[in-house]
């Protein structure tokens, strides 16, 4: 009787792009400005991208966008997350407490520690205009720079998994 064997070696992924973003502002005037240069309608959603490490609950500000007639899928979502851990000390005096706050950054491709946000494209088709929609957020003042990231440079691929 014949053997047969299964050899599972393509990756499901799908194919995304993923930009890279430079900037120093807060996610929700990023999605802003996202969304008057590039015509988009990106919202919060619901639920942030969370983690759990170390015992700390870790949430990244996620913002998407679902354009029905591109049949494309836009995420802004923030590479930063700063948590703030208190912890309070006694020298058994009455009064001798104190109160010291250490700060962590996490962040969600720690190979990029560098960037500010990513901006993963989604398409059903390959009609994404990539080089328009770069030129449309490097025109953005408050952007320093936007560029593409290839896939092969991203360890941690699992952490762009949003749904």
């Amino acid at each position: 009787m014949a053997n047969h064997k299964l050899i599972f070696d393509e990756d499901f992924e799908e194919p995304y792009t993923l930009i890279a973003i430079h900037c120093s502002e807060e996610a929700y005037k990023m999605a802003f400005l996202m969304n008057q240069h590039l015509s988009l309608k990106l919202k919060r959603k619901q639920t942030d991208l969370d983690f759990s490490t170390e015992g700390l609950l870790i949430t990244f500000p996620l913002y998407n966008f679902e354009d029905v007639h591109k049949y494309t899928h836009f995420y802004l979502v923030a590479n930063k997350c700063k948590s703030v851990e208190a912890s309070l000390q006694s020298s058994g005096g009455l009064f001798a407490e104190m109160v010291s706050e250490k700060s962590t950054v996490h962040y969600l491709l720690p190979e990029f520690k560098k960037v500010d946000y990513f901006l993963k494209i989604y398409s059903d088709f390959e009609t994404v205009p990539l080089r328009r929609i770069l030129s449309q957020i490097n025109e953005i003042k408050q952007v320093i720079s936007a560029y593409t990231l290839e896939m092969d440079t991203i360890k941690s691929k699992n952490n762009l998994i949003f749904d």
